[in-house]
């Protein structure tokens, strides 16, 4: 029984120790790398790290997850290492320990279809020792790190322990290597910016260039190696290493850190009131577009070596600073002050200073002075290729020439003469100022002086002066001023006057009013007078011409009554046959009807005889009628009396 047991576990352990022998487990999180101890075919060639023959040596192959056979333990050793893993949006670097050795110029392997490195045979067919070409995306890749060294954000993979692959790995932590490259205001930085490529790979520059020409930037052609992310197809369309003139613009780039460098730079802005006059270190020679008789170096056309004729409006711009520079020349108008400690914002008059003077009196003042510039956007690339820049054409051009300008105006006036006449210099010199600035292309706008002043604050001699003049001034203002209160005190009488009138203005309105009722009252009135006058001369007339009527028709009766009277009279007369008779019997009958006594009670009686009155004769008279006595009659003259003494007419 005991034997059986022991022959069972001895059955039992070398079954045991035999799968131990030849068989090998992967777990499914790692490889296992083969190296073959020893072989009949021998070993490897020199320079050879891999066993293509069966030789002894690394073999191509590695093992995956599982169990496998026939690696006895003391022909193979398996060295077990994990999968390398490249992470999302990370980059992994591959250095090869086989392959063909690189050529002279150059510096990476070249990328062959190895299945991402993970075909060591197909590796080796064309493949090339040292540092590679292409790079690892992100990705889980079981690759022979006997073959191929792995460098990822995570660490070195390799069977070697090379110091060189640690530096390179710190080399590419520090430029952020296993990182894409992120161009634009999406980057990290929030910069809007643009990257500049330097390429380590390829055929050098030709002599005398200093930037590699753009090549294979068309999508069309095979040749397209999409912003520097296929080398292969850099290299075939012919680019060079160095500093590339195409530039990397906004985007995200998987380079290969070992094959370029990038630099970001932002982009070139051109504000609004300016233009960007570029001048370019790239391109072919051009001809010279300004002309035989200007003869201040060359302006070209765009995409040529020169000043180019045409400007860069406001806008951004992905400008390679490598390939040239665009110089801002402002368009709009922009002051210089040559006043001592003053400057603009732009800074081009920052090192301009007040104009030191010595007038014609020997008085020594120093004169600060503005001047208004303008500059044709079209005339830009003039100016810049005649200075170089607008701050060159300022120090070396404008201040030399408005110091001797004005200090020549200085010599040929006295001080009060440059303080008096400051208008009519100010004027003088803008026009011949202007004519001046045309010769280089600008324009003088303006030219502003102020007070000239003393260099030395304690110098009085100016201020002296101009306290003179300001006394004398005063008193020329004193008059004015005494003149213009006279004035004023005319207006303010008459002033009064009328605010006068204007507080009355509303009793003289009443009044006005009243006369204007009482003229037309009394217009009516004498209008009603004259009326009723017409009224009363027309009825007076009327009156007139029926009095008159009246009149005559009393007339006519009165006329025709006496007619009839007399008439009657005439008869009663005849009747009596004597009027005489006929006035006795009228006196009787009145007396007849008289009231008083006929015959008094008592009588008296004088006269003559011959004069016994009117009574006497009556009676007389009427006696002689009763008593038949004839009384004579007596026609046509007063009748005489008779011996009785009646006389009757």
């Amino acid at each position: 029984m005991v034997i059986s047991l022991m022959f069972a576990a001895v059955f039992i352990g070398t079954i045991v120790f035999l799968i131990w022998l030849c068989v090998r487990y992967i777990p499914n999180d790692k490889i296992g790398i083969v190296e073959k101890l020893w072989s009949a075919k021998g070993s490897l060639s020199d320079g050879e790290i891999v066993a293509l023959k069966g030789e002894a040596g690394f073999q191509p192959k590695v093992l995956r997850g599982g169990l496998h056979f026939g690696y006895w333990r003391w022909q193979y050793a398996v060295h077990k290492r994990p999968l390398i893993t490249v992470k999302q949006g990370k980059l992994g670097y591959i250095f090869s320990r086989a392959g063909e050795a690189l050529g002279p110029s150059q510096t990476l392997g070249r990328v062959v279809d190895c299945n991402h490195y993970q075909d060591v045979e197909a590796f080796l067919r064309q493949g090339q020792k040292g540092r590679q070409r292409a790079v690892l995306r992100e990705g889980v890749y079981a690759i022979n790190v006997a073959v191929f060294s792995v460098i990822t954000d995570d660490g070195v993979f390799s069977t070697e322990n090379d110091s060189n692959l640690k530096e390179w790995h710190q080399q590419l932590s520090s430029l952020q290597g296993f990182d894409p490259i992120v161009i634009g205001s999406s980057s990290e930085a929030h910069v809007d910016d643009i990257g500049i490529v330097t390429a380590h790979d390829g055929p050098s520059l030709d002599q005398g260039e200093i930037i590699a020409p753009p090549v294979g930037n068309d999508p069309t052609q095979g040749d397209y190696h999409n912003n520097f992310q296929d080398i292969e197809a850099f290299l075939r369309a012919g680019g060079r290493r160095g500093k590339q003139y195409a530039t990397l613009l906004d985007g995200t780039y998987f380079i290969n850190r070992w094959f370029a460098q990038i630099e970001h730079i932002p982009k070139e802005v051109v504000a609004i009131g300016e233009v960007g006059v570029v001048v370019s270190y790239y391109g072919k020679q051009g001809n010279d577009t300004s002309g035989k008789t200007f003869r201040h170096g060359e302006r070209v056309h765009q995409g040529e070596r020169g000043v180019w004729e045409t400007t860069l409006g406001p806008g951004k711009y992905p400008f390679n600073t490598y390939a040239g520079k665009i110089i801002r020349v402002p368009t709009t108008n922009f002051v210089l002050h040559w006043i001592t400690g003053k400057s603009e914002g732009h800074k081009y008059d920052e090192n301009l200073q007040s104009i030191d003077l010595i007038t014609q009196d020997a008085f020594e003042p120093i004169l600060p002075l503005s001047v208004v510039v303008h500059i044709d956007y079209q005339k830009a690339p003039n100016v810049i290729q005649r200075f170089g820049d607008v701050k060159k054409l300022i120090t070396q051009t404008i201040d030399p020439m408005l110091s001797a300008y004005f200090r020549d105006v200085a010599h040929k006036k006295t001080m009060l003469e440059l303080v008096h006449s400051r208008d009519v210099i100010q004027q003088q010199a803008r026009q011949e100022l202007r004519d001046k600035f045309e010769q280089f292309d600008i324009e003088c706008v303006d030219v502003l002086i102020g007070k000239p002043e003393s260099e030395d604050a304690d110098d009085g001699k100016i201020e002296n002066l101009l306290e003179q003049l300001r006394l004398r001034q005063l008193s020329l203002e004193q008059i004015e001023t005494y003149g213009k209160q006279e004035a004023a005190a005319a207006k303010r009488q008459t002033l009064n006057d009328a605010n006068a009138k204007s507080e009355m203005q509303e009793a003289l309105t009443h009044s006005a009013i009243q006369i204007s009722i009482q003229t037309n009252e009394a217009e009516a009135q004498l209008a009603r007078a004259r009326k009723d006058a017409e009224r009363r001369v027309v009825t007076a007339k009327a009156e007139s011409e029926s009095i008159s009527l009246e009149g005559r028709g009393q007339s006519d009766r009165v006329s025709l009554v006496g007619k009839a009277e007399a008439d009657v009279l005439r008869k009663k007369v005849e009747s009596f046959g004597d009027s005489r008779l006929y006035a006795i019997s009228l006196v009787a009958d009145a007396m007849s009807h008289s009231e008083q006594p006929l015959v008094p009670e008592t009588m008296f009686s004088s006269g003559s005889d011959g004069q016994m009155g009117m009574l006497g004769t009556l009676m007389t008279m009427l006696v002689a009628e009763k008593a038949g006595v004839k009384i004579p009659q007596h026609h046509g003259d007063p009748l005489e009396s008779d011996e009785t003494g009646i006389t009757i007419e």
